[in-house]
C-alpha cells in the first residue's frame, strides 16, 4: 500500500459568508491509497474551530503512513485517530479502496439497498435582507432553502428570504450565533415565517439553556454532536442531530452514529462542510431516509472534480464508482 497525502484549494462561487467569516476559496486535503490498479481516496476540510488546519490534519496522516503502508486497517485506524477531519480523509480513502478491490459498488458492499436520489438544501449565505432576497429570488426553483444567521436582524432576513421565495421551505443555521435571549425573541417569529429547523442556535459549549426553553420548532445539533459520545449530552436538548463525516472522522462513525441517534429517537440531518464531490459521496450514502439533507457543497463551488455527482437543480443524484465508492 502506497498513501499519498495533497492539499487543494477550490474556488467559491462567489463569497461564502456565515457568523465567523468570509471565504472565496475552500481549502482540503485528500488521502489517496494505491495497491497495485486499485486507488482510493477521501477528501476532508480542516476546520478552524475544531483546532483544525491544514498542516495539523496533514501532520497527523503523516504519522500514521508507514502503519497505513505495513498493513493497518480501516477498523484499526478508528482508535489511532480522533473523531475529526484527518480522520475522515483516512476513512473514506480506505472504504473506497475496499470497494474497488472488491469490484462492488459502496451500498453492494455494505449490503444495502443502492441509494436513492435526495433533495439537497441549498446555501444562502449570510448578508443583508436585501441580497438574501435577492438570493431568495435567484433560488426561487429550489423546494429547501438552508439561511446562515448570525444574531441581530435575523428575523429581518428570515422575512426577506421568505419574500423572495414564498414556496420554499425554509430551515436557519445560527453557528452558535444566539445567545439565550434572542432566542426567545426570534422563534415566534420565525415560526410565523414557516421556519422548520433551527441548527445550532447557541454555543455548544452553553446550550444546557435548550433543557428548558420551548422548542415550536425541531433544534438541530451541529457544532454540539459529533460522534456517538456526543449523544447523551444532546438527548433532552435537541431534537435532530447533523451528522458531517467531517466531524464524525468518517463514514465508519457516520453510520454508527445514524443507526445511534435513530435508536435514541432523535431525527437526523446530513450536513457537509464546503467542499468537492468527493467528500459528498459517502455522506450521500449516509443521507438515505433522513429528514434533512444539506450536501450543498459542490453546488456552491465555481469548479468541481471530474466526474462530479450529478445534481439536478436541488436533485442529488447517484454518481460513478469512478468518483467514490
Amino acid at each position: 500500500m502506497k498513501v499519498k497525502l495533497f492539499e487543494e484549494s477550490w474556488p467559491v462561487n462567489g463569497t461564502f459568508t456565515i457568523s465567523r467569516g468570509s471565504r472565496t476559496h475552500t481549502r482540503v486535503v485528500v488521502v489517496e491509497l494505491q495497491q497495485g490498479e486499485y486507488i482510493g481516496r477521501g477528501e476532508c476540510v480542516p476546520y478552524a474551530r475544531y483546532g483544525e488546519s491544514i498542516e495539523s490534519v496533514l501532520a497527523e496522516l503523516a504519522e500514521l503512513t508507514v502503519k497505513v503502508e505495513n498493513g493497518l486497517t480501516r477498523k484499526e485506524m478508528q482508535y489511532l485517530l480522533p473523531a475529526g477531519a484527518a480522520r475522515n480523509a483516512l476513512d473514506c480513502a480506505y472504504w473506497d479502496f475496499e470497494c474497488k478491490k472488491a469490484k462492488q459498488r459502496i451500498w453492494q458492499y455494505l449490503s444495502v439497498p443502492q441509494p436513492k436520489s435526495v433533495i439537497t438544501a441549498f446555501t444562502l449565505s449570510l448578508d443583508t435582507p436585501e441580497n438574501m432576497k435577492l438570493a431568495a429570488i435567484e433560488n426561487v426553483h429550489r423546494p429547501l432553502l438552508k439561511l446562515k444567521l448570525a444574531g441581530e436582524g435575523d428575523v429581518e432576513r428570515v422575512a426577506a428570504v421568505r419574500e423572495g421565495s414564498p414556496g420554499a421551505r425554509i430551515i436557519v443555521d445560527a453557528n452558535e450565533g444566539w445567545n439565550e435571549e434572542q432566542y426567545l425573541e426570534m422563534v415566534p417569529e420565525l415560526v410565523k415565517l414557516g421556519v422548520e429547523m433551527i441548527e445550532q442556535p447557541l454555543p455548544a459549549n452553553d446550550d444546557s439553556a435548550l433543557e428548558h426553553l420551548p422548542r415550536p420548532i425541531t433544534l438541530c445539533a451541529d457544532e454540539s454532536c459529533h460522534d456517538r459520545s456526543s449523544l447523551p449530552k444532546i438527548i433532552g436538548r435537541y431534537d435532530m442531530v447533523n451528522i458531517k463525516t467531517d466531524k464524525t472522522g468518517g463514514l465508519t462513525e457516520a453510520l454508527a452514529l445514524k443507526e445511534e441517534a435513530q435508536q435514541a429517537g432523535l431525527q437526523v440531518m446530513v450536513g457537509c462542510m464546503l467542499a468537492t464531490s468527493l467528500a459528498m459521496a459517502p455522506a450521500f450514502i449516509v443521507a438515505q431516509d433522513v429528514q434533512v439533507v444539506d450536501l450543498d457543497g459542490p453546488l456552491l463551488l465555481a469548479e468541481d472534480r471530474e466526474s462530479p455527482i450529478p445534481f439536478t437543480d436541488s436533485l442529488m443524484n447517484v454518481y460513478q464508482a469512478k468518483l467514490w465508492g
